[in-house]
């Protein structure tokens, strides 16, 4: 196959042209770095690579043939950038793509593109060779290491540039930073010397912006620094000393992290700050970006705060654009608009941009997250109280919005911070708390320990309660599934996908018959934790002034609460990831304002971002896999705004997997710390990510049950990643996430980038599908043999089947009741069933 290149005679638009054959070049890795490459010269090597195998459409605006500036637009992304080919050893190429800004390396894969088909035209080749020798000088950014704005000195009245720049350059021509605040003086003066001199939009640009961050702060610190009362004026709330402090913090920064636990108070902080920026820096137009649960939480409390009323962005396109042309300073959409939205975002130009639940963009190959970090504004404030929960690429990630250029360039940062094994794999993190002091002046973050005097006490009380004969019995089934899927992988290291998803579900439905067996079939209803839960609000509601907030995992399980509670007369509210977002405010109101509400029962699915300070009791029915959802939950009702001791009850049943799985993620938990905490500064993982999952796994499988809550626990948000879900007897799906999936998609993904996705010789084979078809077909049959024997009994059953139609007592839901007719049926249908699921337990 021919390679082709540009021919740049015709109307300055390049035209495909033959040429002979490339050599087959070695392909470069790109997961790994080669022995004998600098990491440098390998992350060049690759973006070369790229360009021989992308296709690009190329258009010279300039003059020169090689030496000019380019249009070169990607077939496949849409994408169109700005190239500037000034010099053949790559030190004054210029390209707009977000990647030459923030590599560190000089270049990109459009560079590289258009170098490497002059290199393949005999007559531009040697135009290249020639060099770029221009009449002009200019003044650009250097994008390395640290931004720098740079002097290039042309031919045309060379020896007076270089006498004059003398007085603002340093000696590599290089802007010093007394020299920011007179640049426009020496532009004047050069102009006069060189009336072809250029200065280019981005040097510019960054030499506004670091004087107007030296402004904010000269300001800040004169007026509000000094007189610190004048932002309790901001609000409609008396702020907190630390809060304040992280006003004044994320005003003088401009764009911002705070990442401040959770309950301590984000949303004020950021309205506050936005206030000031209002008052003092023209900010007029404020987009808020949050989950869809969220919004209107934000317009309560941007009404309750500021005073002013906020514009819930949603609807049908026609009518979001019209939303955006309004002029309410705060504005309010969800993240999942944003991709079909971001024109109309772009010509809203907001000033300031909030993200809410921030690690929603914590994975950088998601489209969310490359969407949100096309939102452009002069000013950010990104809330998460979970910037990093499992991997340090996600702080990399929300950086990038925040400032693309604080970490440096992902390959850099991952390079330093990652210790791998002779293979490649990755083992563990190092310099973690480099990471806290690089994000300093940008990052603002207080624990609960730190301003614990200004927190309501808190008491953790755990009830062991024991499980019913019919639940013992079906854990334990669910349980010896897992042992042998664990023996299997013990044997073989190496699971096959269908043995994977077994394992989830083995380990879900674990979790939910340690609630109830209800969950898993709605025609058995056998639990203990709801009769202990009604035991213990009898108590509670002795008071007339208390209020509690009941969580579960499972919307069967608190279905059931919600039976109990109508039952014995007590009012509720009741929320799940059924309920509109729009309904979810009332909720909430009259849960706080209604004194006969006494309950808010609530599933994780819809209880992101609630405020229940008005309760003092929050009981858990369930124990999640990761402990940091456990605190989500509290810290709902045990936040800044609660005036009594808050006591949290964790329902725990005996001998299930409920006593097992707190101490499955401290791996997690320790790198979070050493980041942001400043705890441990290296930690290792000492094997690779499925080894260690199926290690915690066998955790689950053998290690001793502890019957305490670790009092050290992390403050982690609720994961925006897709739940796992699994079917219920009726076909339904019951929305519920296994945490251990991210982590097994993950272990996945990695697998099948290796060399080798077979599994190892003497695995235990896989039931093909043809089996399973074979052995449901022959159960189906049995089935209906059941059917045309009850028929036959003349029973009296009516012709519309309704015999077989029971519904259940508890919920009103109906189900198929099938009678059958003597013992050797029974005995024939119950082979096929032991025969089909037998296929499944394979």
């Amino acid at each position: 196959m021919k390679n082709k290149i540009y021919n740049m005679k015709k109307n300055k638009q390049y035209q495909l042209k033959d040429t002979k054959k490339i050599k087959r070049e070695t392909k470069i890795p790109y997961h790994r770095k080669p022995d004998d490459m600098t990491l440098e010269n390998w992350q060049i090597a690759l973006r070369k690579q790229y360009a021989k195998e992308l296709k690009f459409d190329v258009e010279n605006i300039g003059i020169h043939p090689v030496f000019s500036d380019f249009l070169v637009h990607n077939q496949t992304t849409k994408n169109t950038y700005k190239v500037a080919i000034r010099d053949n050893n790559a030190e004054l190429n210029f390209c707009s793509c977000p990647d030459f800004k923030t590599n560190q390396l000089g270049t990109c894969k459009h560079i590289e593109y258009l170098l490497w088909s002059f290199e393949n035209s005999l007559k531009l080749k040697k135009l290249m060779k020639d060099g770029f020798h221009p009449d002009y000088s200019s003044l650009s950014l250097r994008y390395g290491s640290e931004r720098k704005v740079y002097l290039r000195i042309g031919s045309e009245n060379k020896e007076q540039i270089a006498e004059l720049a003398s007085f603002y350059f340093d000696e590599n021509n290089f802007l010093r930073e007394s020299s920011f605040y007179k640049i426009e003086f020496f532009i004047d003066k050069i102009k006069a010397l060189n009336p072809s001199f250029r200065t280019y939009e981005d040097a510019i640009h960054f030499v506004i912006e670091k004087r107007e961050r030296n402004g904010r702060e000269v300001i800040i610190k004169n007026k509000y620094e000094t007189n610190p009362e004048l932002l309790d004026k901001l609000t409609q709330a008396k702020l907190y000393p630390y809060q304040k402090q992280g006003v004044l913090f994320a005003a003088k920064a401009g764009r911002c992290l705070i990442a401040d636990e959770m309950g301590l108070g984000k949303t004020i902080q950021s309205l506050a700050t936005c206030e000031l920026l209002i008052k003092e820096f023209h900010v007029e137009k404020i987009l808020i970006v949050c989950p869809t649960s969220l919004k209107y939480q934000w317009k309560s409390e941007i009404k309750k705060f500021t005073g002013r009323e906020a514009l819930v962005i949603e609807g049908l396109p026609n009518i979001r654009k019209l939303k955006y042309q309004t002029e309410n300073i705060y504005k309010i959409i969800s993240y999942h608009v944003i991709k079909n939205d971001i024109s109309e975002i772009a010509s809203y130009n907001p000033d300031l941009v909030i993200l809410d639940e921030a690690q929603r963009i914590k994975n950088w190959k998601t489209k969310l997250a490359q969407s949100v970090k096309n939102i452009s504004s002069k000013y950010a404030l990104v809330l998460t109280g979970t910037p990093l929960e499992n991997k340090i690429e996600e702080i990399h990630s929300i950086m990038q919005f925040v400032d693309n250029f604080r970490l440096g360039p992902l390959y850099k940062f991952l390079h330093h911070h990652q210790v791998t094994d002779d293979f490649g794999k990755v083992i563990g993190y190092e310099h973690l708390n480099e990471i806290n002091k690089t994000l300093s002046a940008i990052l603002v973050r207080r624990t609960k320990k730190e301003i614990a005097d200004q927190l309501p006490d808190r008491i953790d009380n755990n009830y062991f309660v024991q499980m019913t004969k019919e639940q013992s019995e079906l854990h334990t089934e669910y349980y010896d599934g897992v042992c042998r899927l664990v023996d299997k992988w013990r044997r073989n290291r190496f699971l096959s996908e269908e043995d994977r998803q077994r394992l989830l579900i083995f380990l879900g439905c674990m979790r939910m018959v340690s609630d109830s067996t209800y969950i898993l079939d709605q025609k058995t209803r056998n639990d203990t934790k709801i009769g202990e839960l009604m035991t213990i609000l009898k108590e509670i509601f002795e008071r007339e002034d208390q209020k509690v907030v009941i969580f579960s995992q499972w919307e069967r399980m608190t279905r059931l609460v919600a039976l109990e509670l109508d039952a014995i007369g007590i009012k509720y509210e009741y929320l799940h990831g059924g309920i509109p977002s729009n309904k979810r405010g009332q909720l909430l109101d009259n849960f706080r304002e209604d004194s006969n509400s006494r309950v808010f029962l609530s599933t994780d699915a819809g209880g992101t971002g609630l405020n229940l300070q008005s309760a003092s009791y929050i009981v858990n029915l369930d124990i999640p896999w990761n402990p940091a959802v456990l605190e989500q939950r509290i810290a709902r009702v045990h936040r800044l705004g609660q005036k009594n001791t808050v006591n949290v009850i964790n329902f725990i049943s005996t001998g299930s997997i409920e006593q097992r799985i707190l101490a499955l993620l401290g791996f997690k938990k320790s790198v979070f710390e050493g980041v942001l905490d400043m705890g441990n500064d290296s930690v290792f993982m000492s094997e690779d990510r499925f080894s260690q999952f199926m290690h915690s796994v066998e955790a689950v499988a053998e290690a001793p049950v502890d019957e305490t809550v670790d009092e050290e626990r992390t403050t982690v948000d609720i994961s925006e990643e897709e739940p796992i879900s699994i079917l219920d007897v009726d076909g339904n799906v019951e929305t519920n996430e296994l945490e251990f999936a991210g982590e097994l998609q993950e272990v996945e993904s990695e697998y099948a980038q290796g060399a080798n996705n077979s599994p190892p010789s003497g695995s235990e084979s896989v039931p093909g599908i043809g089996d399973l078809i074979a052995k449901g077909i022959d159960f189906l049959t049995q089935l209906s043999e059941s059917f045309k024997s009850t028929e036959a009994s003349g029973k009296n059953e009516k012709a519309n089947n309704s015999g077989f139609i029971k519904r259940d007592e508890v919920t009103g839901e109906k189900y198929i009741k099938i009678p059958l007719a003597d013992d050797k049926l029974v005995a024939k249908l119950t082979q096929g069933l032991a025969a089909f699921l037998d296929v499944l337990r394979k």
